[in-house]
């Protein structure tokens, strides 16, 4: 799954909003770094080159994950770790970020009260979860090809999880709730750019937990098919570049 999910959505989904969150990063002049749910380093390697005079200690909870990310970013410290459970010091970082992960924390107040443990006076939290799928091109096609594919039981793991943390007043309230104070939330619409549709498709299909949930229904080359003509019919033929909306919030502990 790593190899999969760095050739054909890292480039597309992830690379753009990275690139953005490592100039923030660095533009707050942070000493010591905190990455969670590094996944296969793209932040990480952004952050290395974006603040080459900060120590980068990169963390996900996948120990394929973190094996991939270390031999892309082998500049940062790499260690396998739960976000609700880091094993780390207090206080001991000046910023912690997290890219698209926040989504995953089973209990997302008690995560962000970790990290603020992990916060030096003055640290900042810095992280980005996506918008609602509508806002999302190739999320939104991937969605209906899997709808079109399974339509008596599509997989909702697109909707209910990556997107499924998508309010931002919720959001906010978590925060408060673990004792942060939000600096700036701001909405980030980038573009993504694919050499097609398929390889959208075949990225999600392979490199994401949409394989799995494919698997369970019994899906194969048929149901593919479909789901990359449904996604083809979305956004074209060829190469596609498409608009992705996420959310970024600075916060202060």
């Amino acid at each position: 799954m790593p190899e999969a999910y760095e050739r054909y959505l890292v480039p597309v989904l992830f690379r753009p909003f990275a690139v953005d969150l490592a100039a923030r990063a660095a533009a707050l002049r942070p000493r010591r770094v905190l990455e969670l749910a590094a996944g296969t380093g793209v932040v990480t390697a952004e952050l290395l080159a974006a603040a080459p005079w900060a120590e980068v200690t990169a963390t996900d909870l996948n120990d394929a994950m973190v094996a991939f990310g270390a031999a892309r970013a082998p500049g940062a410290v790499w260690r396998q770790a739960d976000a609700q459970r880091l094993p780390f010091p207090d206080a001991g970082f000046d910023l912690v970020v997290c890219q698209f992960g926040v989504m995953f924390f089973p209990d997302r107040v008690a995560a962000f009260a970790e990290v603020r443990r992990m916060l030096a006076p003055e640290g900042r939290f810095l992280f980005s979860t996506w918008g609602p799928i509508a806002a999302h091109a190739f999320d939104a096609a991937t969605q209906a090809g899997l709808e079109r594919a399974f339509p008596a039981d599509p997989p909702r793991f697109l909707a209910t999880v990556p997107h499924g943390y998508a309010d931002p007043a919720l959001v906010t309230a978590d925060l408060m709730a673990a004792g942060f104070t939000v600096e700036e939330q701001r909405e980030l619409t980038l573009e993504g750019r694919a050499a097609s549709a398929a390889d959208v498709a075949t990225g999600f299909l392979t490199g994401s937990p949409v394989r799995a949930a494919v698997a369970e229904r019994g899906g194969g080359s048929a149901e593919r098919a479909v789901i990359i003509e449904e996604m083809t019919a979305r956004l074209g033929p060829g190469p596609v570049t498409a608009p992705m909306t996420a959310y970024v919030f600075t916060c202060a502990a």
